[in-house]
């Protein structure tokens, strides 16, 4: 008889789960027979195929929110309604949202609404999930950063300040609870994952900038764009993004906290 999966009987929120990264990684957390609490600003057609994912995968439950993450109100109701159902073992904060435009003239509105959404709702959903978890000795925190949280480029001034303060804020939460649980009970950890250029729609609009800028077709354009940044002249794909983040939530990744580990072609290692 197999072993069960290691996160079965888990329960996982996942913010920005309806498409790309973010449903990717709740499906392969799904495919470990673990609950799931879907999020995202989804149509009622989104929200019901990405369910039906989940249940496909082998979820035994799946709750869907759409709170915007804009509000710090809506963010701390998403979280109460999720925690009145049950506890959350593993929170991934992946939702984001990108704008590029000089920093002079980026419109303020758009630095407030990255600003809240990539690092403020983590700080919200971080504070309320995790002294449950200590007091459960187990809880995975996986924060869906990104290579501009390592290094800057220039038209992100609000992205990279976001990422780069997600980081720092998550290693400050991996300081605070690293005592809590035990090997045992599987610990409590903090952890960034750090995606170079992949395969979704927030990079689409630079794409297509790049496509007009040289008047070449998408895929010379993907094609230019690596060639600036990533050695290794290849995209990452969601689902393999959603596997580092899988095993960060075993049990077997209790000593590994704090980190910010890039997949990103070598990008960072220049």
């Amino acid at each position: 008889m197999s072993d069960s999966p290691p996160l079965q009987g888990r329960r996982a929120l996942v913010t920005g789960s309806v498409q790309g990264i973010g449903l990717a990684i709740a499906e392969a957390i799904a495919r470990q027979r673990a609950d799931i609490v879907l999020h995202g600003l989804a149509t009622p057609a989104q929200a019901h195929e990405a369910r039906r994912v989940m249940l496909e995968a082998g979820a035994p439950r799946v709750d869907v929110f759409t709170h915007d993450l804009r509000a710090p109100a809506h963010v701390e109701a998403m979280m109460q309604e999720a925690l009145a159902a049950g506890p959350i073992d593993i929170l991934v904060n992946n939702a984001g949202i990108q704008h590029t435009a000089p920093l002079a003239d980026m419109p303020r509105a758009k630095w407030d609404d990255i600003i809240a959404i990539n690092l403020s709702a983590a700080f919200d959903t971080m504070r309320l999930a995790l002294p449950p978890m200590a007091q459960r000795g187990y809880g995975r925190v996986v924060n869906i950063a990104s290579v501009h949280g390592l290094v800057a480029s220039i038209h992100k001034a609000p992205y990279v300040a976001a990422k780069f303060g997600l980081i720092g804020m998550s290693r400050v939460a991996a300081l605070e609870y690293a005592g809590a649980g035990s090997r045992a009970t599987g610990g409590v950890t903090v952890n960034c994952i750090c995606p170079g250029w992949t395969e979704t729609a927030i990079i689409q609009p630079q794409i297509d900038a790049r496509a007009h800028g040289l008047d070449v077709s998408r895929d010379e354009a993907m094609r230019d764009l690596l060639r600036e940044k990533q050695p290794s002249g290849r995209t990452s794909l969601p689902t393999e993004i959603a596997r580092v983040v899988t095993w960060l939530c075993e049990p077997a990744a209790h000593n590994l906290t704090g980190v910010a580990i890039p997949v990103d072609g070598g990008w960072t290692a220049q």
